[in-house]
């Protein structure tokens, strides 16, 4: 079995033309009546190992561009240098998942009912088969993951350990540690497991963390601010739903903008902060929970997953001093006291892309559906049409256009989840689905330890002497 193939079936959902484009392949929807992923990764697997034997074999020593030295200060800013298989980020277009766009995601992959928003188990099949899986698939894979979910009472004990006040992040990164005792990649690698089959055990530990991280996450949300009320997982529901479900909010639409909201931040490719420590922590052999847990640091961090926090919190400042109902005029002159305070406006730019993100765009059309007159909701509309001219006019800023942060936040807010420092939290658990599949793939084939070679400064300026004489 070919692992892309064209399909036009496909082609016709999507309402695309034939050639959907030259650098996109496009997938096809899923035809088998076998319900297990792991059979179908197992299927796979051998066909993608050599794929990648052949491309290293054939064109291992053909060049993908010129190293700058502004790269190499700048944070290896635009290196290509990592292989990612499950999604791949343009500047100009947005996050791909396995070459599908959101919108188009938003179409095929099957939802709870009839026109809703996917399933995140559609998407985490996507993201580990290069398929489009049949709603009996989903249901499958749900239940898998219902049956996985069963959370160690020393994880909880752990988290105990912390003060309740200690960040959100703090405490679900401690529960991630705790949950690394149950890992069969470390109990197989110390049997003595043959390389060739580092999958399977990773395969194992990352479902298994997949599925538990909703009920770690909502521990740590009920421990702060319910509590300590724990809800129990209702097997009716699907991942998103359940997710929505223990943390306390039942409503229909909540527990849609949960569905939409861990697909669309599942996955960033591979150069991200979150995503790149998950890979390079794996790359030692550092079973899924412990690469996991050094990813969630990296998400911590104010420049990346923290900034959904801090995007709430710098509307709500808005708001407390200038009122629900400023006008353009008088946000202007609040954008300007930001950026003259030497702050920036969080929720714009990106290190990547150079139009508005995508994944902004489709929580916008959920807001102008389930939430038009929210107030806050207002406000964004507005920082949309007010911020980008000014960050323009700076004159600094490759992409003045709004990301994801900028509009996640005022979406919980609406449903009533109104902790902004818990925001990161529900990154992380979304987070898990795209690093729990790259690291599957980066297992099946082989992927060797990470080891970028550093200079110092004196080398540099070395170096650059050298080429200009």
């Amino acid at each position: 079995m070919a692992f892309f193939r064209t399909v036009t079936k496909l082609r016709s959902r999507l309402g695309q033309p034939s050639s959907l484009r030259d650098s996109v392949r496009c997938l096809q929807t899923q035809a088998s009546s076998d319900l297990d992923l792991h059979s179908q990764l197992k299927e796979l697997i051998p066909e993608q190992q050599e794929r990648l034997k052949k491309l290293k074999k054939e064109h291992g020593k053909v060049q993908l561009g010129t190293i700058t030295v502004d790269m190499v200060i700048g944070g290896m800013r635009g290196m290509t240098g990592l292989l990612w298989e499950t999604s791949l980020l343009d500047p100009d277009e947005g996050i791909r998942f396995r070459g599908l766009s959101i919108p188009e995601c938003q179409k095929v992959l099957p939802g709870a009912t009839p026109g809703g928003e996917p399933l995140p188990e559609g998407l985490l099949w996507l993201l580990l088969t290069g398929k489009v899986p049949s709603k009996e698939q989903v249901d499958a894979l749900s239940s898998e993951l219902r049956s996985r979910a069963k959370v160690p009472d020393y994880v909880f004990k752990a988290i105990d350990a912390l003060p309740v006040g200690a960040h959100p992040m703090t405490q679900f990164t401690t529960g991630v540690m705790a949950l690394q005792v149950q890992s069969e990649f470390q109990k197989a690698y110390d049997k003595g497991i043959p390389k060739s089959r580092y999958w399977e055990p990773t395969y194992e530990d990352s479902l298994s963390l997949i599925a538990q991280l909703p009920v770690v996450a909502s521990y740590v949300y009920r421990r702060i601010y319910k509590g300590g009320r724990m809800i129990p997982v209702d097997d009716s529901l699907d991942y998103g739903g359940n997710f929505s479900h223990l943390l306390g909010f039942d409503d229909h639409k909540m527990q849609e903008l949960m569905r939409l909201y861990v697909t669309i931040h599942s996955d960033h490719e591979g150069g991200n902060v979150s995503a790149h420590t998950g890979h390079l922590v794996a790359s030692a052999l550092s079973d899924p929970f412990l690469s996991f847990a050094a990813a969630l640091n990296g998400l911590a961090g104010p420049l990346h997953g923290l900034a959904n926090q801090e995007v709430l919190l710098w509307i709500k400042s808005v708001v407390d001093e200038c009122g629900e109902n400023i006008t353009k005029d008088q946000l202007k002159d609040y954008v300007w006291k930001t950026l003259n305070s030497g702050k920036v406006v969080p929720g714009f730019g990106h290190g990547v892309l150079r139009k508005t993100d995508p994944r902004y765009t489709c929580q916008r059309e959920f807001a102008l559906k389930h939430l038009p007159d929210d107030p806050l909701f207002r406000l964004v509309s507005k920082l949309y049409d007010v911020v980008p001219p000014i960050l323009t006019e700076l004159g600094k800023v490759k992409n003045p256009w709004p990301n994801v942060d900028a509009h996640s936040g005022v979406l919980l807010n609406h449903f009533g989840l109104t902790e902004a420092r818990y925001f990161t939290v529900l990154f992380g658990v979304s987070r898990s689905i795209g690093i729990g599949s790259q690291l599957i793939w980066d297992r099946a084939l082989g992927l060797p330890l990470e080891r970028p070679k550093s200079v110092t400064m004196e080398s540099l300026e070395s170096f650059c002497k050298k080429a200009a004489s």
